[in-house]
C-alpha cells in the first residue's frame, strides 16, 4: 500500500482503538450478506475521500500502456459480475470502478470503498499470464460487490466512521501480513486484542467469500481459474516479501496454503473444461515494463538488458523471449542507447510475428504492445514523425491516442490533437491524463484560457478543488491582463466554473470537519 495511505490508516487506526476502548466488544458480528446501515452513496463518498489522498501519492503511476493492459482484464470481470448478479444496479451506477497503479515492489492489491482499487507494480511483474492478474482483480472486485467494507463498518458502529474505515482498509488492503501484524500489535498494546481479533476473524471469512465469488467471476469472464492456485503458489514462494509467517489469528487473509487447497478443490470440479495455463507473451511484456518502471536505476536496467543477450535469451521460451526483449529495449532507450534499442526492437518484432496465431483479440493486443513500445522509444529519441507512423490519433485505444497526441504536438499538429482530445474527454470525462494532454495542445496554439480550464477540470476529477481553483484564478488573471481582448464566452465559462468549484471546496471542507 502506498506510504501516504499507510500513514493515513496508521493514524486513524490508533485513534479508532482509543475511541473504542470504552465501547463494549460485539461478540456477534453481522452475518455475511448484511451490509448494515451504510448506503451505497455513503460508501462512494468515503472512497472519494480516500481517492484524494491516492491522487496526491507520489508512488501512484499514470502509465497509459499498463493501464490499458489492466483495463482489458478488468472490464470483462465487471461484465461477468453484472451477468452473475453479484453487482447490484445501484453499485454499478454509483461506484467508481477505478483501478490505481502504484510504483511499489510488494506483491499486493487492495479494495477501497466505493469501487476504488489499488494494484502494485510488484504484482504485475510476477505474473506470467493475464489469468493470474484476473484472479487478483476478481478477488478484490468481490470484496466491493459483496459490500465487505460496509459489513465491517456495521460491526464497529460505535466508533467514528473515518477511524473505523481506516481500520477496515488496513485489514482488507493488506496483501502482506506485515500490515495485519501491525494491527495485531496495536490491538494488544491498546488492550483491545479481543475486539480486533473479532474484526480479523470476520475479515478472514470475507477473504474466503471473495475467493469463492472471484473464482466464479473470472471463470464467467473467460479467464482460466487454474491461475488462482498458480498465483497463490507464487505468493507463497515470495513469502520473504509478503509473508512473515505470523500466526493465523493475527492475519486478515487466510493462510496461503489454505487458499491454495481451496482453489485446487474448485479447479478439480472443472478439470475437464479447463486447459492448462500457458505463458502469455503480453503478460510477460507488461511484467518487464513494470520492472523498468519500478526501478529505473542503472544496475536494474543493465540486468534487464543482460537477460536479452546471448545464451540467456536462447534458453527462454518464445513468450519469455518476448518479455525479455521488450524489457531490454525499453531499458536501453531509458539509458539513451537508441542504436541497441532499435536492434532489440527488430528482434522483438520478429519474435512477435512468429508468435502470432489466428488474429484473435489477444494476438492483436500483443502486436499493439510492440508498436506502442516502438512509438515510445521514438518519442524518447525525439523522432515524433516516426512515432506518428506507429500509433493513430483516431484510435479508440487510449494508450495509442495519448502517445499519438504527444507526438502530434511535437510534430506541429496541435490543432488536430486538440480536436481529437476534446471529443475524447467529452466521451471519457474522468480521463485526467487526456485532459492534461489537451491542455498541452491548447497551450501550443496559444489558447491559454482553454488550456488552464482543461488543467482545472483535471484537478476537479481528482477532487483537488484547491488546485482547480488555482488554475481557474490564473485564467481570470489572464482575462484581466488581456483588457477586453479575451474570449468573452470562455471567460464567462471560467467565472461560472470558479463559483461552482468554490462551492465544491466549501462543501468538501465541511465534510472533512464532520469526519475529523
Amino acid at each position: 500500500m502506498p506510504q501516504r495511505l499507510k500513514s493515513l490508516i496508521a493514524h486513524a487506526v490508533a485513534a479508532a482503538l482509543v475511541a473504542s476502548s470504552t465501547a463494549p466488544v460485539h461478540a456477534q458480528l453481522p452475518s455475511l450478506g448484511d451490509a448494515g446501515a451504510m448506503t451505497v452513496n455513503a460508501e462512494r463518498r468515503l472512497g472519494d475521500q480516500i481517492s484524494r489522498e491516492i491522487h496526491r501519492d507520489p508512488t501512484r503511476i499514470d502509465d497509459p500502456i499498463l493501464e490499458d493492459y489492466v483495463r482489458d482484464i478488468w472490464q470483462p470481470l465487471l461484465g461477468a459480475s453484472r451477468t452473475l448478479g453479484e453487482m447490484t444496479a445501484d453499485q454499478d451506477s454509483r461506484y467508481a470502478w477505478q483501478v490505481f497503479l502504484f510504483r511499489d515492489r510488494t506483491i499486493n492489491a487492495f479494495a477501497l470503498p466505493g469501487g476504488y482499487f489499488g494494484l502494485h507494480l510488484g504484482l504485475i511483474r510476477i505474473v506470467d499470464t493475464r489469468d493470474e492478474l484476473a484472479a487478483v482483480l476478481g478477488h478484490e472486485l468481490s470484496h466491493v460487490t459483496q459490500r465487505h467494507i460496509a459489513r465491517m463498518m456495521e460491526s464497529s458502529s460505535r466508533a467514528a466512521p473515518l477511524m473505523i474505515a481506516a481500520m477496515i482498509l488496513g485489514a482488507l488492503a493488506a496483501g502482506s501480513s506485515r500490515n495485519t501484524s501491525d494491527l495485531g500489535m496495536a490491538a494488544i498494546a491498546g488492550s483491545q486484542a479481543l475486539a480486533i481479533q473479532n474484526q480479523l476473524n470476520f475479515s478472514r471469512d470475507m477473504e474466503r467469500e471473495a475467493d469463492r465469488i472471484g473464482f466464479n467471476t473470472m471463470l464467467k469472464a473467460g479467464f482460466n481459474p487454474r491461475a488462482v492456485a498458480s498465483l497463490f503458489e507464487k505468493m507463497q514462494a515470495a513469502n520473504r516479501i509478503n509473508d512473515t509467517g505470523n500466526f493465523p489469528y493475527l492475519r486478515s487473509h487466510p493462510l496461503t496454503t489454505e487458499r491454495i487447497g481451496s482453489a485446487q478443490q474448485r479447479i478439480q470440479l472443472d478439470t475437464g473444461r479447463l486447459p492448462p495455463l500457458q505463458a502469455d507473451p503480453l503478460a510477460l511484456m507488461m511484467a518487464a515494463r513494470a520492472d523498468v518502471l519500478l526501478d529505473p536505476g542503472i544496475d536494474v536496467l543493465r540486468n534487464l538488458i543482460a537477460r536479452a543477450q546471448g545464451n540467456a535469451l536462447d534458453s527462454l521460451s518464445a513468450p519469455q523471449r518476448a518479455g525479455a526483449l521488450y524489457g531490454a529495449a525499453l531499458a536501453q532507450a531509458r539509458l539513451r542507447q537508441f542504436g541497441p534499442a532499435g536492434e532489440l526492437m527488430r528482434q522483438l518484432d520478429q519474435t512477435l510475428a512468429n508468435l502470432r496465431g489466428n488474429s484473435t483479440r489477444h494476438d492483436e493486443l500483443v502486436m499493439v504492445a510492440g508498436k506502442q513500445l516502438a512509438a515510445e522509444i521514438a518519442l524518447l529519441q525525439g523522432d515524433a514523425p516516426r512515432a506518428l507512423t506507429l500509433v493513430d490519433l483516431q484510435s479508440n485505444d487510449r494508450a495509442d491516442l495519448l502517445l499519438a497526441a504527444q507526438a502530434g504536438v511535437r510534430a506541429g499538429q496541435a490543432q488536430a490533437v486538440s480536436q481529437r482530445l476534446q471529443s475524447w474527454v467529452a466521451a471519457h470525462p474522468r480521463d485526467t491524463a487526456a485532459r492534461r494532454q489537451l491542455a498541452v495542445a491548447l497551450h501550443a496554439q496559444n489558447q491559454h484560457l482553454r488550456a488552464l480550464r482543461s488543467e482545472a477540470e483535471a484537478s476537479v476529477v481528482e477532487l483537488d478543488y484547491t488546485a482547480a481553483l488555482d488554475r481557474l484564478r490564473a485564467a481570470q488573471d489572464l482575462v484581466r491582463g488581456e483588457q477586453g481582448r479575451a474570449d468573452y464566452i470562455e471567460s464567462s465559462i471560467i467565472d461560472t466554473r470558479t463559483r461552482e468549484v468554490q462551492e465544491l471546496l466549501r462543501q468538501q471542507t465541511l465534510d472533512d470537519r464532520v469526519n475529523q
